[in-house]
């Protein structure tokens, strides 16, 4: 059986935090010019402290997720509020998913049409063609082949701070009169990160629940977490710093790091055009075909026509333009967001000492189901017992945690063959 190294896991539990994370909003730069470079210096601090919380409630929310084993966001959301609660909650991501959905087919055309000069309207529809064919189809191995392209999003915004660096304005004062002549729609500046934070938490908190449930041990699912968003944080503040001093140069393009791009070099402009453009479908496809199948829980033969109906209205909604939809859509989500953010981030102060017990817990039943399946250790009537009590106090379901611990347990598969190979 192939494990994961107890080192190695916090970094690949990061990484899928950071790829969340940094979507298309964040690959166009748009986002970071409203939300903090249009501030001058203080939004830098305002990446930080935006950094900071999405640290802190990247972490709870992963380990959250492992916590209760979750497969899905409700099954933290039931277990940690009150049903309103946890349904309101629940109405927030949904709603969440058809506000980015139609967000992207904007952005879509935006990018074509300032790369191309194309028509919005025909850069939006091309990308609602793609997303509603390819939604029909196997649609994890589509989107899992686009999501690699997450890295070179990574690399551009390194390689871009590293080119403004080496290339600071000698005179400051069109970067001043940029930032003076920009509004952004939320201020001041740290309420606009901590706005941030919340738009981009509530578009992550789905899949980071799902992903802490499919880890067995809640403090490495926390240090993943906490891994991921410092690194994020550093990401942040780096994209703030070039959309600020290059603030003359994307002034009043809807595409800022497109812009950035082909200042640096045509070819690099062509190349950032295909980046991005792959980073908006990956967030659509993604949006979209999860909303589908909620609307169609109960109905999944339903499916097909509810996901392309839902891709047929966020393209019509599209055409209010993505400038438009940024500045109004994602604020408003930003404050849904900053509620679930500051109701999971003090349930987990409240219930930290629950929570640390669950954590040894865990580590004592791993300990224990261990030492039962290995054949050279006694495991006696007591440590069944031990086992079991442990096991009834979790707050996960006796088997399910059974199962995510011993398929996390270094060497099971050879000791249970050895096992089987002893004579009676």
């Amino acid at each position: 059986m192939m494990t994961t190294s107890p080192l190695l896991k916090p970094i690949r539990i990061s990484l899928s935090f950071i790829g969340l994370l940094v979507g298309a909003g964040f690959a166009t730069g748009a986002e970071v010019v409203q939300y903090f470079s249009g501030f001058g210096v203080p939004g830098i601090a305002g990446a930080g402290l935006a950094g900071l919380v999405m640290t802190a409630a990247g972490a709870v929310m992963l380990q959250l997720g492992s916590v209760f084993l979750a497969d899905e966001h409700k099954t933290v959301f039931r277990s940690v509020s009150h049903p309103w609660m946890a349904r309101f909650l629940d109405v927030c991501v949904t709603v969440t998913l058809f506000c980015l959905g139609f967000v992207m087919l904007a952005g879509a055309g935006a990018t074509l049409n300032q790369q191309l000069d194309w028509p919005v309207w025909l850069g939006g529809a091309l990308m609602a063609v793609i997303v509603g064919v390819t939604g029909l189809l196997d649609v994890d191995k589509v989107s899992a082949i686009i999501s690699a392209v997450t890295p070179l999003v990574i690399l551009a915004v390194i390689v871009v701070f590293a080119v403004t660096m080496l290339n600071l304005p000698t005179d400051m004062a069109p970067v001043h009169e940029a930032v003076v002549t920009a509004q952004p729609p939320l201020g001041p500046w740290w309420l606009s990160a901590l706005n941030y934070a919340g738009l981009a938490l509530l578009m992550a908190v789905s899949m980071c629940l799902v992903i802490g449930g499919s880890l067995a041990h809640p403090r490495e699912a926390f240090l993943g977490g906490a891994l991921g968003g410092a690194v994020y944080t550093v990401l942040l503040a780096m994209l703030t710093a070039v959309m600020w001093l290059t603030s003359p140069v994307h002034a009043g393009a809807d595409v800022p790091m497109l812009e950035v791009y082909s200042d640096i070099a045509p070819w690099a402009g062509w190349l950032m055009v295909f980046v991005i453009y792959a980073m908006i479908y990956n967030t659509a496809i993604g949006m979209f075909y999860a909303l589908g199948r909620r609307l169609t829980a109960s109905r999944p033969q339903k499916y097909a026509p509810v996901f392309l109906a839902t891709v047929a209205v966020g393209y019509a909604i599209s055409f209010l333009g993505f400038d438009t939809l940024l500045t109004t859509v994602f604020p408003i989500l930003g404050w849904l967001g900053m509620v679930m953010t500051a109701f999971l981030l003090v349930w987990w102060v409240v219930h930290r000492q629950q929570i640390g017990a669950e954590v040894l817990r865990r580590l004592r039943i791993g300990a224990l189901l261990q030492q039962r399946e290995d054949p050279e250790r006694r495991f006696t009537g007591g440590h069944e017992q031990a086992l079991d009590e442990a096991q009834s106090d979790s707050e996960a379901p006796a088997d399910q945690l059974e199962d995510a611990l011993t398929s996390e347990m270094p060497a099971v598969g050879t000791q249970q063959r050895r096992s089987a190979d002893r004579p009676d």
